[in-house]
């Protein structure tokens, strides 16, 4: 990975880690569905005029489909499962169950692409799932409610991510990314529109979940899938999705400096038996005996 590379996936950790905080904020006041019509809506309004005036000429009606699907599975199913979440558990608790993203990513790109694990990166999977379990245990009793549901909301939002990378990869490789960043969030804009009229807020909106909406909008959300296609362009969704790994940090940090949210035993365990697993299944880590297969 080149230093610019490296550089933009620490920006984009940075802006997606402060989206949980932010959608933390704005949930309980818009909703999920309202918020995230918001959201993406803004960010198409960013992102439109810039497509238009510099590659108005890059825009492909026979790419159409791809744009809707990529905006639903990218942007506004997954903003809104993960908005639900936060509604229940903490902006870093949530951040955590996000970074299994690269997990899924991996098993479809073996189920989908043909891109088979080994032995360790299979034992990585294991991992992986194990520490997403500590995490559940931490919240009580299973149950399809409160904390338990928004646990099973924020992994089938990384479920849905793990999908649309692979999808990327396979159908739009080569599409520039600012075309695919604002005509994606178009795309998702509308497709959640006939659902918002029905969760519209009806109480009053304080300044902070309004400004933490447009920020999502304009920053965690238009600039940063412009980095975020531009990394799968370069460097392939496998070692994009890693991003997940570093999201936490930062927000566990500002859910801590800015919320006050606890950080708890079981969060720092569960993230670490996390990060263990995806980094065995994406084969940052080697080990010695993997060589002996």
């Amino acid at each position: 990975m080149e230093k610019k590379d490296l550089i933009n996936l620490l920006a984009l950790a940075g802006l997606w880690g402060a989206s949980f905080l932010f959608m933390r904020i704005a949930a309980p006041e818009f909703g999920p569905v309202a918020m995230v019509q918001l959201r993406i809506t803004i960010a198409a309004l960013c992102l439109t005029p810039i497509m238009l005036i510099k590659y108005r000429h890059q825009v492909r009606w026979a790419h159409v489909p791809h744009y809707i699907f990529l905006g639903v599975s990218n942007s506004a199913l997954p903003f809104v499962l993960l908005g639900f979440a936060t509604l229940h558990v903490s902006a870093g608790f949530t951040s955590i169950l996000n970074a299994a993203v690269p997990l899924w990513s991996a098993i479809i790109a073996a189920l989908w692409l043909g891109d088979w694990l080994n032995r360790w990166q299979t034992v990585g999977l294991l991992i992986g799932f194990l520490g997403v379990s500590i995490l559940i245990v931490s919240k009580g009793e299973f149950s399809l409610s409160g904390p338990t549901l928004a646990i099973m909301a924020a992994l089938a939002a990384t479920l849905s991510y793990g999908f649309s990378a692979n999808y990327t990869k396979r159908f739009m490789t080569g599409v520039q990314p600012m075309v695919l960043a604002a005509a994606s969030q178009i795309a998702a804009a509308l497709a959640l529109a006939p659902f918002t009229w029905s969760y519209m807020p009806q109480g009053d909106i304080s300044t902070a979940a309004w400004t933490s909406v447009i920020v999502m909008g304009v920053f965690s959300t238009a600039l940063a899938y412009i980095i975020f296609y531009g990394l799968l362009s370069r460097i392939g969704p496998t070692k994009t999705v890693t991003v997940t790994y570093l999201i936490p940090v930062f927000a566990m940090f500002w859910g801590y400096v800015i919320l006050d949210e606890p950080v708890t035993i079981y969060m720092l365990s569960g993230c670490l038996v996390v990060f263990a697993g995806t980094a065995l299944t994406n084969s940052l880590i080697k080990p010695k005996l993997a060589t002996a297969q």
